[in-house]
């Protein structure tokens, strides 16, 4: 279902003729279709291209982040630009109240409070979430969380 949104949006891209989202959508389409192909799938599941999306908007963020540090104003900008289009089709975040909720539960389930159980916990929690929570935040408020 994502990936016909993204596939129609690509087409009314072409039509209005808008270029930063023609090549921002291609990129994303091209890093789902190399998905599919190393999957050896047909269609992948929203939750695939959700995990496609994530990376790369985690790439941008990589790069906006070097592009600073270089003084290319410029790149950051197409970077910011590409960034928000990208986060358009990411579902809706959830708050830190809702995640420390579900780092509750984790820990109850697993049993564990301490710092060498984080990787079992933050697997359970970004199962649960799936694609609606930024890892480096689930990964703060397990930190709180453990001992």
């Amino acid at each position: 279902m994502l990936l016909k949104k993204i596939e129609d949006d690509i087409k009314s891209a072409q039509k209005e003729r808008n270029e930063a989202v023609l090549s921002t959508l291609r990129m994303l389409k091209s890093g789902i279709k190399n998905v599919q192909l190393t999957k050896d799938k047909g269609d992948l599941s929203d939750t695939d291209v959700i995990s496609v999306l994530r990376r790369q908007i985690n790439e941008h963020k990589d790069s906006i982040e070097s592009f600073k540090k270089g003084a290319r104003g410029d790149l950051v900008a197409k970077e910011e630009a590409e960034l928000k289009i990208l986060r358009a089709y990411m579902p809706p975040e959830l708050s830190e109240a809702e995640i420390e909720v579900m780092v509750k539960s984790a820990i109850e389930e697993a049993g564990s409070v301490s710092k060498k159980d984080m990787g079992k916990i933050m697997k359970i929690i970004m199962e649960k979430t799936q694609g609606k929570a930024d890892g480096k935040t689930v990964s703060q408020v397990v930190g709180r969380y453990l001992k």
